[in-house]
């Protein structure tokens, strides 16, 4: 197996990268667990203790469960694994409070943390808005969840296709008009002839209209243990934290696994 990072963007919340000798059945468990299985920070709990502005209590403490929340699991533990068995203490859960009297939008950067190293990802996330004689003072209750409970547990957005492997024919030159009909200019001229833009290959859709239109010219197959992947992260961990979590967590349930076939013996 092997892993080759293909980019990143300049805020680092997004990557690409080739996995190649692996089998589709683990692409597809990385990209689940990391989804699903990951856990992050969210709102749970929500207490008003003053809320007279123009959205319900319950239409705010939703808005404030969905605000990407800043991730540390070295500090903190999931309910099911914490020494509280779930009952809620310093090492499984956070209060973040929020006091404000000021007209206009109240955003998630008001949010007060007792934690700083978790606090909103997003500072200028609406949380509703405030008149003349309007107040809003909350203290909300953080904790870690996995995506597959609700989605405001899911780090981010992962997806992979399957590395592309496209050849043409000598009959190509022919058939010039392909250059046009790919959507993601897989194609060019060089040297007087139609050839494959290698800059933007890995770039390729999987569409087939370069196939179906021109059978004679180009011969595509799809490598079923090679793939490109995709992380896009929310904001709570970096991409590759996403990716060590969800290994972190698949080894994990191995692990479980191994104890409780032991025990059935």
């Amino acid at each position: 197996m092997d892993v080759k990072l293909l980019e990143q963007n300049k805020e680092g919340n997004r990557i690409s990268f080739i996995l190649s000798e692996a089998e589709v059945d683990f692409a597809n468990l990385l990209r689940r667990y990391m989804i699903e299985e990951v856990p992050v920070m969210a709102i749970e709990d929500v207490e008003f203790k003053k809320n007279n502005s123009v959205l319900y209590d319950e239409i705010v403490a939703h808005r404030l469960g969905l605000i990407p929340l800043k991730t540390d699991l070295k500090s903190y533990f999931i309910s099911e694994k914490c020494k509280c068995n779930g009952e809620g203490c310093a090492r499984c859960t956070l209060k973040l409070t929020l006091s404000s009297k000021n007209q206009g939008f109240v955003y998630a950067g008001e949010i007060k943390s007792k934690d700083p190293k978790i606090k909103p990802v997003y500072q200028k996330t609406i949380i509703t808005k405030l008149i003349k004689g309007q107040d809003i003072e909350f203290e909300a209750t953080a904790m870690l969840g996995r995506g597959k409970t609700h989605m405001k547990w899911s780090p981010g957005v992962v997806y992979y296709k399957y590395m592309p492997s496209i050849e043409l024919t000598n009959k190509a030159d022919s058939c010039k008009e392909i250059i046009n009909q790919c959507p993601k200019k897989i194609f060019e001229m060089k040297n007087n002839k139609v050839s494959i833009n290698k800059d933007n290959v890995n770039g390729c859709i999987l569409c087939n209209a370069c196939v179906d239109t021109y059978p004679e010219a180009v011969k595509k197959e799809d490598k079923n243990n090679e793939f490109i992947f995709y992380i896009e992260s929310f904001g709570q961990l970096s991409p590759k934290e996403m990716a060590i979590a969800a290994l972190d967590e698949f080894e994990d349930k191995l692990n479980e696994f191994n104890e409780l076939i032991k025990k059935a013996k």
